[in-house]
């Protein structure tokens, strides 16, 4: 697909299996992933590519999330020599401009390898000349970027059963963690058998028969998870009881408003809530950074890895079928309730 008409996600993964192995894995030898404050999305693939050193599998089956970070850490130094190459145009240069800079840097001061890691990075975080960008990787033989077979996020992440290594890891260090509180339980009570003494010498309440009005019944509470009630239309095109509905997942949202900055960007990578879901592809509700009025709290944000306080909006977008789809976990049926 040319790099004019392909997505932002296309064109950084495919930039990914543009640039020379050996040089991605000397950036990716020098990371410190062990113990470091990264979301298992990004941290597990990243790890995996350490181990098995296989960047074409990276390109084409790791999150976008990781592939977005990896090429980040790549573009860092050169990005900054093109900024300063621009000077007073850095921050909106137009395509003679970025040419130019390029042109000046090129062979002595950058490779080419550097200059599309530097372009790409702009594309898929949507600097204002990420068009430019686009074209001169369009236009530029030495710069082409590689056709690859994307093998994640396809329709069939719509299967519930599918389950990658980042949800994997995100699971694993759950089960750690209730090993370590079932454990202290455990401890706790085996002192409690021995000290007898040390327990609290409250008596137990007494059952009685009385149908007096101030016997008080405990009764459990069980959750309800709420139907979410779908517009005529919505119901013609998705199912509110699919097994994705109630995911968290990065995916390409749709904008509600033409961007004046980029109209031709129709969309960007985001969190959202997986409203229904169907052969058509999902209805989300996109998970933001800042808030407002049609906004409320997302209340699960740490435990799905991300990295601030968010926002989800009320708003429901519709996701296109094929649409790459990366699972960050399940709401419970408290955190859904939440926002209905």
């Amino acid at each position: 697909m040319p790099v004019l008409n392909a997505s932002s996600h296309d064109v950084m993964r495919r930039a990914i299996a543009k640039i020379d192995d050996a040089m991605i894995m000397r950036v990716v030898d020098a990371l410190q992933l062990q113990g470091a404050k990264l979301s298992a999305v990004v941290a597990v693939p990243l790890r995996s590519l350490q181990k098995k050193r296989d960047v074409g599998s990276f390109a084409a089956g790791a999150p976008i999330d990781a592939v977005s970070g990896l090429l980040e850490v790549l573009a860092m130094d050169p990005l900054e020599k093109v900024i300063a190459a621009l000077g007073d145009h850095a921050e909106s240069p137009n395509y003679e401009q970025l040419t130019s800079a390029i042109a000046s840097l090129r062979g002595e001061a950058l490779t080419d390898d550097e200059i599309v890691a530097v372009l790409a990075f702009a594309i898929g975080n949507e600097f204002p000349a990420a068009p430019h960008c686009r074209q001169i990787l369009g236009e530029d033989e030495a710069l082409a970027l590689p056709e690859i077979e994307v093998t994640i996020g396809q329709a069939s992440l719509l299967i519930p059963k599918v389950v990658d290594e980042a949800v994997r890891e995100q699971r694993r260090q759950r089960r750690d963690e209730e090993k370590v509180r079932k454990a202290a339980q455990a401890a706790k009570a085996k002192v409690e058998h021995h000290h007898p003494k040390m327990k609290s010498e409250k008596k137990k309440p007494v059952v009685t028969t009385s149908t007096s009005a101030s016997t008080h019944v405990h009764v459990p509470t069980t959750v309800i998870r709420r139907a979410v009630q779908l517009t005529p239309t919505e119901v013609a095109l998705y199912d509110a009881g699919h097994a994705m509905a109630g995911s968290v997942v990065t995916t390409e949202v749709p904008f509600d408003n033409v961007d004046p900055v980029v109209p031709e960007q129709q969309s960007k990578i985001r969190p959202a809530v997986v409203v229904a879901a169907s052969d058509e592809g999902l209805l989300v509700r996109g998970i933001y950074s800042n808030p407002s009025p049609t906004r409320s709290i997302f209340s699960p944000w740490r435990r799905m890895g991300l990295d601030h306080v968010s926002y989800v909006d009320v708003t429901r977008s519709a996701v296109r079928v094929g649409a790459e789809v990366n699972r960050l976990g399940v709401l419970t049926d408290e955190e859904w309730n939440a926002l209905l």
